[in-house]
């Protein structure tokens, strides 16, 4: 399959252009790659599809990888999934070798990157010719088991996880109900402007980018960054790598692990990964003092979520993370649908997909290994300039995306808010996303289960030993998040007793 065949020069100019915004995105703290889909989203109603995902990865890939710089450079986590970054990457900096860690860890994305495509390659359709099969009680309850583990692996408590995610799905049921012909939760002096329901696309980006900018200037955008010089005697070697590729390909199989949960993000495959290098390190107190290994694992993980996350939204139409939700977004607008049927009903469209990761890959290396010097003073490019830009944009993207509905403006302002308030109380942002993407679908599913059952609840728990295997998994995850949450509460008793 010849990339050329498949992807158009425009589509790898937009592929390659994608990863230079992203990285941009990426290395300015403060903004993320879900923030730089969730802006350009709307462009993408001119394009064809594969021009429109060429752009689209470009973003994804080079967001993800540009959160070193700031990570390594300032101590600042460009992006949530470059936490661990700072732990090693920041001391080799204050040792002098900023230039040398900055390229261990664009080396390790690269990998990280190759790894996690080619296990979606490989992977995710024989996963879809699986799932193809599904009846509606299995589609229900992959929908269920997605939802549970998004809850149950993010951030926060398992019941607060459950909630958002319940939350996003009850929002996604407003709107005109098929069945009855009528409409539901809607006051009756805004029937015309939600006889659909929200928007997605609003929704996404006033989740993604206002909330965002909400924050930041919450926290003040005027604090001064400290300055700094690379070293004339730091000199990178590919030479530092031997003796971890273990280490590279582990992490690597992690970060793509973790992406295939729905909804976990880079920040826990990173964490997950650097643990597992600390374990099997021989000098493990040496990790977090400076150590090129803890680069390699914290950013080979970050990066293996690309492909990763990829699985579950082709093989099954669940979003592996808030990033791929807003891909999902991209494909409804062009009328695509993802699930079982989406890589043998769009041959050339998978193969796009591919060959764009090829390409932003390989672009993100070359763009970042070589001019890695200059791309570094990105992380002083001033927030109080480049962010009512983004606003402008983000308005302008709403208003057009429906061809002119100024409701979707408030719905974008509306839930910007929301999601600003949704990180006071607790509300967790990505299962209220998943749930609101999948609601429909997930009430669809469980209406058809009890059509074809006659109304009968067993259906859901004697389908057979597909359905069986779910139901275990819904409980394994439920209690894996009992007995960390217990655990954690265990350390901090431990921590208030020791002080």
């Amino acid at each position: 399959m010849e990339v050329l065949g498949v992807l158009t020069p425009l589509s790898i100019l937009l592929c390659l252009l994608g990863v230079f915004i992203g990285i941009i995105f990426g290395a300015i703290p403060g903004m993320t790659a879900t923030m730089a889909i969730a802006i350009f989203l709307p462009i993408t109603y001119a394009l064809d599809l594969i021009d429109a995902l060429g752009l689209l990865l470009g973003l994804y890939v080079g967001g993800i990888s540009g959160g070193l710089v700031p990570a390594i450079l300032l101590n600042i986590p460009g992006t949530p999934s470059s936490i661990c970054s700072t732990f090693d990457g920041y001391p080799m900096t204050r040792k002098g070798q900023g230039e040398s860690a900055l390229k261990i860890g664009i080396t390790a994305s690269f990998v990280g990157g190759a790894f996690s495509l080619a296990i979606l390659y490989f992977f995710a359709p024989m996963l879809a010719s699986v799932a193809i099969d599904f009846s509606a009680v299995e589609k229900f309850l992959i929908i269920l088991f997605a939802l549970t583990v998004i809850a149950s692996l993010s951030s926060g408590s398992l019941l607060g996880g459950i909630f958002s995610g319940f939350l996003g799905v009850f929002i996604s049921l407003i709107g005109f109900f098929a069945d009855n012909n009528q409409l539901r939760l809607v006051p009756s002096f805004m029937e015309n402007q939600l006889y659909y329901g929200f928007a997605l696309l609003p929704v996404l980006i006033g989740l993604f980018a206002i909330t965002q900018i909400l924050q930041e200037a919450e926290g003040g955008m005027n604090s001064s960054l400290s300055k700094f010089e690379f070293s004339k005697k730091d000199r990178f070697s590919f030479k530092i790598f031997k003796g971890q590729i273990t280490n590279l390909f582990r992490s690597s199989a992690i970060g793509t692990f973790v992406g295939t949960l729905p909804g976990v993000g880079g920040s826990a495959a990173s964490i997950l990964a650097y643990s597992q290098t600390k374990n099997f390190s021989k000098n493990p107190e040496k990790l977090g003092e400076g150590e090129p290994e803890g680069v390699i694992a914290s950013e080979s993980a970050n990066n293996g979520l690309t492909g990763g996350a990829l699985v579950p939204l082709l093989s099954l139409g669940i979003p592996g993370d808030s990033t791929t939700a807003v891909l999902v977004g991209a494909l409804l607008l062009q009328g695509i649908q993802v699930g079982p049927l989406f890589i043998t009903s769009n041959p050339d469209l998978w193969g796009g997909i591919v060959w764009a990761l090829v390409v932003a890959n390989i672009a993100m290396f070359i763009i970042m290994f070589f001019a890695i010097k200059y791309m570094a003073k990105l992380v002083y490019v001033p927030k109080q300039i480049i962010y009512p830009i983004i606003i402008v944009m983000c308005v302008v993207g709403a208003y057009a995306i429906n061809n002119g509905v100024l409701f979707d403006v408030w719905t974008l302002v509306l839930f910007g808010f929301l999601g600003f308030v949704f990180t006071k109380i607790g509300i967790q942002i990505a299962p209220f996303l998943i749930g609101f993407i999948l609601g429909k679908d997930l009430e669809k599913y469980f209406i058809d289960s009890l059509k074809g059952s006659g109304g009968d609840l067993m259906i859901f728990f004697t389908k057979g030993p597909i359905a069986i295997v779910l139901w275990l998994l819904i409980l394994g995850s439920v209690i894996f998040s009992l007995v960390q949450s217990a655990k954690a509460k265990k350390r901090e008793a431990n921590i208030k007793t020791a002080a």
